[in-house]
């Protein structure tokens, strides 16, 4: 496995990581309401510094309490946060892993507004309208947006250079910016969400200015030499819900936004897909729907008009088929079956758990592989054949070692990301290093870790990897013991982000 290009450095202009593999953006509510970390978060990015990967990209990070995307995530919008994010570079430093931390604006896609996002009416408490480059509302939570004047744009691209300057300060390795998803800088990236019809809007490099002066600011606070990578969804498919909706930037497009950041002085372009999270097409898989049953309530509180309408298809079963028929509309558009560029060694039966397999067959799970594995791939090689130098990081499924090799020696990325598949297996690259192919209980692409986080600390919640004995032959009350069983071996293993707890601090008098 030494041979593996998997374990071989990636040199970036002014950074080096040891091996191939980052662990991709994905965040867990553990921090204070007022944006401050907590020790919980120092627990989370340590776990995957010590399972070996090479990097770790932070959870979006607000720039702004106006920018977050939900409250109780830690905040990089003034100099008291340095401190924490010194800590936790400190933490993954400790392993030869590098931290790089991803610099977000909610834009008009929150979640949970909070407090501070809120108007005061004599009715109540409704959501403040979030700055974007349109007047229409998110479209899968409903809150509401406002078009946002020049003079507030520049004030944005100034908190961006800020936070960068601070986490430069704190000791970070770099920085991502989050320019996907259906974030703030996709918001004004996209032609099917940009409404303006000034110098941020229309035409393509009217709605790449916003990034260019984001990086162009950058630059002028950090310098040169500081690492800089952004996240591009480089297709959108926008007409997912509602499908009247336009799709968006083609992938020439996409191209030349690439092109664009290399020339104006990016290190990486971290490819991806979708102009919302969760997306039908990334993150691959089926939608969490009965996580979201359970989670989703969270979300009607913060007024968004769309999300009462959510959790009813949510919580009547009945209703699940009337919202999978958009959500699987664009899959079954592109074909359900993905073609796979490269392959990786023939899973075999002895390698699996065999508690696992009683409930995902080996066959099952090749299945699971062929059609969730690296679907972004051959997007990356074309985006990296059109770039002169900067590498590519991929996002997408992985989590075979031998499949991620293949993918690098054919050229299609120069390092992959992952965060589902590490979150089921924490320690997968060291597993990889011992000679391992795949874990003996690998994630199965279920998504219930995205669907939890509204409400439950971050972990996997698939009970198919935590049975503690035969489920075949009991008898329903001997299976439902056993359940309760996983469900408790579950938690235990979830809450370990806690441990260990905060040192207590009196306050002064």
């Amino acid at each position: 496995m030494a041979k593996y290009l998997i374990f071989q450095p990636l040199k970036f202009r002014h950074l080096t990581v040891k091996n191939r593999i980052f662990r991709s953006s994905v965040t867990g509510r553990w921090d204070n309401y007022n944006g401050s970390g907590t020790q919980a978060r120092v627990n989370w990015e340590n776990k995957f510094a010590k399972g070996g990967v090479g990097a770790i990209i932070s959870s979006y990070v607000p720039i702004s309490i106006e920018g977050r995307i939900t409250p109780n995530v830690v905040t990089i919008d003034c100099d008291e946060r340095i401190p924490f994010w010194h800590t936790v570079g400190e933490a993954v430093h400790r392993y030869d892993c590098k931290y790089i931390l991803q610099l977000s604006h909610s834009g008009r896609q929150r979640d949970i507004e909070g407090i501070e996002n809120t108007l005061t009416r004599t009715h109540g408490i409704e959501p403040n309208p979030a700055p974007s480059s349109t007047d229409e509302a998110d479209q899968i939570s409903g809150l509401p947006a406002v078009k946002i004047p020049t003079s507030k744009v520049k004030e944005i691209v100034q908190d961006f250079a800020k936070a960068a300057g601070r986490a430069k300060e704190a000791g970070l390795d770099g920085i991502e910016l989050h320019s996907s998803h259906g974030y703030l800088i996709n918001q004004f990236l996209s032609s099917a969400i940009n409404r303006r019809k000034d110098e941020y809007g229309g035409e393509l490099k009217n709605r790449y200015r916003f990034l260019h002066e984001i990086v162009r600011e950058i630059r002028k606070v950090v310098g040169d030499s500081f690492h800089l990578q952004a996240k591009i969804s480089v297709r959108e498919f926008n007409n997912i819900i509602p499908p009247w909706q336009r799709s968006g930037n083609t992938f020439e497009e996409a191209i030349q936004i690439c092109q664009w950041l290399e020339e104006d002085g990016v290190d990486a372009v971290h490819v991806s897909r979708g102009s919302t999270f969760p997306h039908p097409l990334l993150p691959s898989g089926p939608f969490p729907i009965k996580m979201f049953r359970y989670t989703f309530d969270t979300m009607t509180s913060s007024g968004g008009k769309a999300s009462f309408r959510n959790l009813i298809l949510f919580r009547y079963r009945f209703l699940w088929p009337i919202f999978q028929l958009f959500w699987r509309r664009l899959p079954r558009k592109l074909g359900d079956r993905y073609q796979q560029p490269v392959q990786g060694l023939e899973i075999q039966d002895e390698w699996l758990d065999e508690f696992f397999k009683e409930h995902v067959s080996t066959e099952e799970f090749k299945q699971l592989l062929d059609k969730h594995q690296g679907t972004v791939l051959r997007d990356a090689k074309e985006i990296k054949q059109n770039l002169k130098e900067i590498p590519v990081i991929t996002t997408g499924g992985f989590q075979q070692a031998s499949y991620i090799n293949a993918a690098l020696e054919g050229g299609y990325t120069d390092a992959v990301s992952m965060a589902r598949t590490l979150i089921a297996n924490n320690d997968l690259v060291n597993k990889f290093q011992a000679g391992m192919d795949i874990a003996e209980r690998p994630c199965t692409y279920c998504n219930d870790c995205l669907g939890a986080y509204l409400e439950l600390p971050l972990g996997c919640y698939s009970l198919d990897r935590f049975y503690q004995r035969s489920i075949k032959n009991l008898t329903d009350e001997e299976q439902d013991k056993a359940m309760q069983e996983a469900a408790k071996a579950r938690t235990e293993e979830v809450m370990t982000v806690f441990d260990p707890p905060p040192k207590p601090y009196m306050p002064p008098m």
